[in-house]
Order: structure tokens, then C-alpha cells, then sequence
């Protein structure tokens, strides 16, 4: 970049943060967030406030620590207004993707760290694990929402809580039920409902699929290949009423029994080579086929059967068993290659992730309090956010300046 190219990028910069910073509060803290998301912006290995502030004309460690760790603004109205300024850009064909990551730490003190498995990782480790919400869209993909994930134990611990300043309404959850609650969050803010995507971490969970259903969401979600599934409509009836009590709502399936994933997988016809996008190599392509079928969870306490949804299989030629399965409550017109672009729009996460971590420091932060570790993920959030409208500026043909263009 040339110096007055760089000037040009410094002036939307500052144009993007003036309303995003506003809920911060005085003047001053909006000076160091602005400050603190142009040192994530600049290249450097570690992204820590020390070796951000040296990198900065204006630098200041004491006023950077003070911002970030201990004063008391709100991130949650920052969130709020990026998202419904990035969901504005990111479109067509957008969708919400559910993940989590890790971030591996030394010591005990840190808010949330512990022994516990990281998909990161690929191990268990001594680390903190954060619940994400993004929004992944035609044009790019932006952080709408987090969590940090407290361990049952970690949640319990009295003095460890009141050290971190963890607040007392935060309570142990499992990750699906954050990512519940961070999905009712963004629909309070306004955000349109989009299809939920997640992993199998998330899919395998009857609840969360329960729960995304009563809240009218579709979704494409990962499953085990042991997951039970009628691939005909079960016949079923219900028990008798005897007269005696309330009458019986249970359903009676007799001797019929679900099938695996896998079992069906195996004997499935009409699988087809798909192309989904092209990767640095070339094209990225493996075989599928998609089944309507009836999940059949509750069958055993006597429910009623599931609606249909699809089951979207993949199992590329050289391999011996199918590699992954997905449960798609969407209609029956969604063709197969649609439905293979929504499973693997997950790719924009990982790429978020490392970007994130490696050119702008989620990961870097030091501090081991509740409310640092927020704020320095809210200032990630928008060093990233920029990143991607700057990105979408420099595309052929894109018709506006995303970075300067009001919201």
C-alpha cells in the first residue's frame, strides 16, 4: 500500500468505528477503543497490549489496560449495532453457523481455563473454549455473537468466579444452550431468522434440534452415523384409553425398528459428484445423495414420529464409509446441490477463526477477567469486521464502498 492509500484506509476506519464505539461511552474511551482496534490492524506477531501499544504513535500500556480490563462499558450494545451493520452487507444466500474454539492458556487463573477438549487443539488441553454465532453470507461472514464457556466446575467455584468478576447470573451451561441463547439474542436485536448450520457437536443433541424447531428456525446440522432414522413413514397407534385418568398420548410402534444413518447410507442409490466451490488446488468435489427421512428420537417413550426432514449423506469414492451425515429440516425443494453449499459454508468459519487468532489476536489477550476478556473480543470483532468490508471494497464490480457507506 502507498502512504496515501493508507491514509484512505485510516479515514474509513475512523468512519466505521464512529457509530459502532458510541455505546462505550465518553469520548475518551471511544479515543482508546479506536486506538486499540488500529493496533489489532497492524502487522505483529503478538496482539497483547504491550507489544500493541509500542506499535502505536499514541500508545499508552496504563490507559490500553485500563480500557480493556477494568472499565465498565457495556459490549453488548457494541454486538448489537455491528451485526445489524455487517448483516446489511453480507448478503444474498446468508445463513447463521453455530461452532466453538479454543484458546490455549498457562495456569489456573484465567477466566474459564481448564483441562478440557478443544476442537482447536484436537486433544484435551489446558485452555478457555468460547461458543460463536456468525453470520455467512454471499459476499463474506462476520462474528454476530459470543460466549465463553465456564466449566461445571469452574462455575461453581466461589472465590475463582469472584476473582475473574464473573457475574452471579451466569451459570454452568452446555454449549448448545449458549448457542440457543445467543441466537435469541440476535432476534432481539432485530436480525432476521436465517437456517441455523452446526456441527455434529450441536446436531447430535435432540434438544437443540427440539428448540430450534419451536422457535420456527430451519436448520442443517451434523449427526452421528449411529443416529436412528425411519426412511418409510413407521406405522403407529395410539394406546387405549382405559377410562381411568388422562388419556393416553403415547404411540404405539410394535416390532418396527429405526435404522442408522450408516445402515441406510450403505444400501442408498443415486449418489452424485458435487462441486460446492474452488479451493487454492482447484475445485473442491466429493459424491452425495440426500433421503427424506423421519429422525426417531422418542420412539422408545412413545412420541410421535418426527416430520420429515433430509438426510444429506457424504461419502467420497475413495473412502471405505461415508464421512459425514447432516439432518436438513428444509422443504422437499431444496435440490442437492443446494443443500451441499449450506453444509459446507462451515469453511468461512475456520477462515474467520485463523484470522482472527493469527493476524488480529483473539487468542493473545493476557488479562483474566470476565469483562477483559469480553472487551478485548468486542475490538477483535470489529478489527475483523473491517477486515471483511475492506475485502468485499476490493472485489471486481462491487458496486459500493462498504467500509465508508452509512448503515
Amino acid at each position: 500500500m502507498t502512504k496515501r492509500e493508507m491514509e484512505r484506509c485510516r479515514k474509513r476506519l475512523e468512519r466505521f468505528l464512529v457509530d459502532l464505539l458510541e455505546p462505550v461511552g465518553r469520548s475518551e474511551r471511544r479515543h482508546w477503543g479506536a486506538v486499540y482496534v488500529r493496533g489489532l490492524l497492524l502487522n505483529g506477531e503478538r496482539k497483547s497490549i504491550e507489544p500493541l501499544a509500542g506499535r502505536l504513535p499514541e500508545g499508552n500500556v496504563q490507559a490500553l489496560q485500563q480500557f480493556v480490563g477494568q472499565s465498565p462499558w457495556e459490549w453488548a450494545p457494541v454486538w448489537e449495532r455491528l451485526a445489524q451493520r455487517m448483516t446489511a452487507e453480507l448478503e444474498p444466500d446468508p445463513a447463521w453457523v453455530v461452532d466453538d474454539t479454543g484458546f490455549p492458556k498457562q495456569g489456573t487463573h484465567s477466566v474459564g481455563v481448564a483441562r478440557q477438549y478443544s476442537g482447536t487443539l484436537g486433544k484435551t488441553g489446558n485452555c478457555q473454549v468460547a461458543v460463536s454465532l456468525h453470520h455467512v453470507g454471499g459476499q463474506g461472514s462476520t462474528v454476530l455473537n459470543w460466549r465463553l464457556y465456564l466449566p461445571k466446575d469452574w462455575a461453581q467455584e466461589k472465590a475463582r468466579r469472584a476473582a475473574a468478576g464473573v457475574p452471579e447470573q451466569v451459570v454452568f451451561q452446555e454449549k448448545w444452550k449458549l448457542a440457543l441463547e445467543m441466537i435469541d439474542q440476535v432476534r432481539d436485536w432485530g436480525l432476521p431468522d436465517r437456517i441455523v448450520i452446526a456441527d455434529a457437536g450441536y446436531g447430535d443433541v435432540t434438544e437443540f434440534r427440539e428448540e430450534l424447531e419451536a422457535r420456527g428456525l430451519s436448520y442443517v446440522v451434523g449427526v452421528a452415523s449411529s443416529m436412528g432414522i425411519w426412511t418409510k413413514p413407521p406405522t403407529t397407534r395410539k394406546l387405549n384409553n382405559t377410562g381411568v385418568g388422562r388419556p393416553p398420548t403415547a404411540y404405539k410402534y410394535g416390532s418396527q425398528r429405526p435404522e442408522s444413518t450408516l445402515e441406510v447410507a450403505k444400501r442408498a442409490k443415486g449418489w452424485k459428484d458435487i462441486r460446492w466451490r474452488e479451493g487454492t488446488k482447484g475445485w473442491l468435489e466429493s459424491r452425495f445423495v440426500a433421503l427424506r427421512v423421519q429422525p426417531s428420537h422418542g420412539f422408545h417413550e412413545g412420541r410421535p414420529p418426527h416430520k420429515e426432514v433430509w438426510l444429506l449423506i457424504e461419502w467420497p469414492k475413495q473412502e471405505e464409509e461415508p464421512i459425514k451425515y447432516f439432518l436438513c429440516d428444509l422443504p422437499p425443494t431444496y435440490t442437492l446441490r443446494r443443500l451441499v453449499r449450506l453444509v459446507k459454508c462451515r469453511w468461512r468459519i475456520e477462515q474467520d477463526y485463523q484470522q482472527l487468532k493469527e493476524e488480529l489476536g483473539l487468542d493473545h489477550y493476557e488479562g483474566r477477567t470476565w469483562a477483559g476478556w469480553h472487551h478485548h473480543v468486542t475490538l477483535t470483532m470489529l478489527a475483523h469486521a473491517f477486515l471483511t468490508l475492506e475485502t468485499m471494497r476490493g472485489k471486481k464490480n462491487f458496486w459500493v464502498d462498504p467500509a465508508a457507506d452509512p448503515a
